[in-house]
């Protein structure tokens, strides 16, 4: 997961938003989103070689979002998967913060990721990169690959088109947001950020939709619960250069009991 946004008790018919790219090789092996056999209240998507996910939700309304810290210099081979902070909070039913301290106890296990975890009642945000988690009240708020929002540009960019949205209905929410997940944007050089992966890497991460021959943006994610409890995910995927490869969709009512 390398972009993700999220609207916080900023709309008025939709107290949760979430929208997000995530970016990888596509050679890794993935399996498209959907309700996990061993753990039938997750919705997710999952990365088959560790296990874990980037992007998760459950039918509850919990929801757990991690990207990757963008240092080379700090990478170990041989620590956990991020992924397995996401998969973590939604097999739990620990509030946002009480699972972000336990997270922060085994925090160097993992090389460097950015963790959000929440309901549609709370959330919280923690960084193996900062000292201590801390919640997120009502707002919209970005996170690339450094620290929740850091004023990369494409973060900025998309967080003013969001808050541009914070009055649409549903169809044209849904709408905008996968437009601006979708925006192939790149700044000037001389905008870029400096995470020690060089200059064409930096060029090729900057936008929000990232495509090339090997690498990219794999998949498309917008999460939103309403008012009245009812929830609506939905999953675009992508191949190579961008191509469009596969879609799915779900609706559900939040349960108020369990997971």
């Amino acid at each position: 997961m390398c972009l993700a946004l999220f609207a916080l008790h900023t709309h008025p018919r939709f107290p949760l938003i979430v929208a997000a790219n995530r970016d990888e090789f596509y050679e890794r092996p993935t399996a498209p989103a959907g309700f996990w056999s061993e753990s039938p209240w997750i919705l997710a998507g999952r990365d088959l070689k560790e296990g874990g996910t980037w992007l998760g939700v459950t039918r509850s309304g919990r929801f757990a979002a991690v990207t990757n810290y963008r240092d080379p210099r700090e990478f170990g081979d041989n620590r956990r998967s991020r992924g397995l902070l996401v998969r973590g909070y939604l097999e739990s039913a620990e509030p946002p913060l009480d699972y972000l301290g336990h997270v922060g106890r085994e925090a160097g296990a993992y090389n460097s990721f950015n963790l959000v975890v929440g309901t549609p009642g709370e959330a919280a945000y923690f960084s193996n990169r900062v000292d201590a988690a801390r919640p997120l009240g009502p707002g919209v708020y970005g996170l690339s690959n450094h620290l929740l929002d850091t004023p990369w540009p494409k973060v900025e960019r998309l967080k003013a088109a969001l808050f541009d949205m914070l009055s649409h209905d549903k169809p044209g929410l849904v709408q905008g947001l996968f437009r601006i997940l979708a925006d192939g944007y790149r700044p000037a050089d001389d905008e870029l950020p400096h995470t020690g992966v060089g200059l064409e890497w930096e060029r090729l991460l900057s936008s929000a939709f990232v495509k090339s021959e090997n690498y990219g943006t794999r998949s498309s994610t917008v999460f939103l619960v309403n008012d009245e409890g009812q929830a609506h995910f939905i999953e675009r995927r992508f191949g190579a250069d961008g191509a469009h490869v596969g879609a799915d969709e779900f609706e559900f009512s939040l349960e108020t009991l369990g997971n």
